[in-house]
């Protein structure tokens, strides 16, 4: 009787019946000095993946993580390898998701050299499994996707220029949620971008800044607020492009009786934003700090986030050897606002 009960509380104990995911974006200027503290958070988590919200290096001007430069094109030849090399070769074998922000659209870059770049990152099996379980003819490669595990869609979505949301992108994402509405195996929805959705806490830094910006913006959060009031799906909103954390985004005036659980994480070696005057108490903002949120699933799709910050210690650590340890401390004391 006694080994019949153990037995069935390990069965209940199981690791299947909640999983994690890890997700922060921003890690331009300080990224190769955070990056490597937030990837051995991650992996020490359990975490199944890590989602970045885009940013990767600041493209109009020299990284201070990357030492000095020759001249301007050896820094914009280098800038996205010196990504790769730095800020996700530390996550080794765990799976990492590409978001597209505003600074992988500043000349010279631009949306067709980040397909190319980083399409190891946007065709893996996965994501080439699910864009043909949507549609078998769909061979093409975009800087939006998403892919479900779990019973939870994960969708990335592309607001990275002035041309965003267009109407190719529109349609996708109006399919992708139809397919979920209609499911019954699909119990949560959780987007993540670079900008936040027009009428946050940080709408001066946000799709509220340009005109299609707010109408298609809009247009995303009306539906997945349907998708949760009338389907009763469980939807979740991420975002970075401001360089602090910060939650319940969407408590704000702007969407007053339709608010969607939201947050804001550009925490990963980005310079640090201070707190934007719209922000209220009720987003408990967190301004001046690195870190990263943990995501953890629970069995009927509830999300529970949680923010890991990271101190001096663990950037010391996670460089220990590898970078100069003044340069560590610069970043962590000197590169804010």
């Amino acid at each position: 009787m006694f080994w019949s009960l153990l037995s069935a509380v390990l069965v209940l104990a199981q690791p299947d019946t909640v999983w994690k995911f890890a997700v922060s974006g921003d890690s331009r200027n300080c990224g190769d000095i955070v990056m490597p503290a937030i990837a051995a958070g991650v992996r020490a988590s359990g975490a199944e993946f890590y989602w970045h919200l885009g940013d990767f290096r600041a493209i109009y001007t020299f990284d201070e993580d990357m030492g000095p430069q020759p001249n301007i094109i050896g820094y914009e030849t280098g800038a996205w390898p010196d990504f790769i090399a730095h800020q996700l070769a530390p996550f080794g074998d765990l799976p990492v998701y590409l978001a597209m922000g505003n600074h992988e659209n500043i000349p010279p870059a631009n949306r067709d050299q980040f397909l190319i770049q980083f399409a190891d990152w946007l065709d893996t099996p996965v994501l080439r499994a699910q864009r043909f379980h949507d549609d078998p003819q769909d061979h093409k490669v975009r800087s939006y996707y998403h892919w479900i595990s779990h019973g939870v869609d994960f969708i990335t979505l592309d607001n990275s220029s002035l041309d965003q949301f267009d109407d190719a992108q529109m349609k996708w994402f109006e399919s992708v949620i139809q397919r979920d509405v209609a499911s019954s195996e699909i119990r949560t929805i959780v987007v993540g971008m670079h900008e936040a959705l027009p009428g946050s806490a940080s709408s001066n830094h946000s799709m509220d800044a340009w005109p299609l910006g707010r109408v298609s913006g809009r247009a995303v959060y009306e539906a997945l607020w349907r998708a949760q009031e009338v389907a009763h799906k469980k939807v979740y909103l991420l975002a970075s492009h401001s360089h602090l954390y910060m939650e319940d985004i969407y408590d704000t005036l702007a969407w007053k009786g339709e608010v969607l659980p939201g947050w804001i994480v550009g925490t990963a070696g980005a310079v640090r934003y201070k707190a934007p005057p719209e922000a209220g108490p009720a987003q408990k903002t967190r301004a001046g700090i690195y870190g990263y949120m943990v995501g953890s699933v629970a069995a009927d799709g509830a999300v529970a986030f949680g923010f890991h910050e990271l101190r001096l210690e663990d950037l010391l650590r996670a460089n220990q050897g590898k970078q100069p340890e003044p340069l560590v401390r610069w970043c962590f004391s000197s590169n804010r606002e």
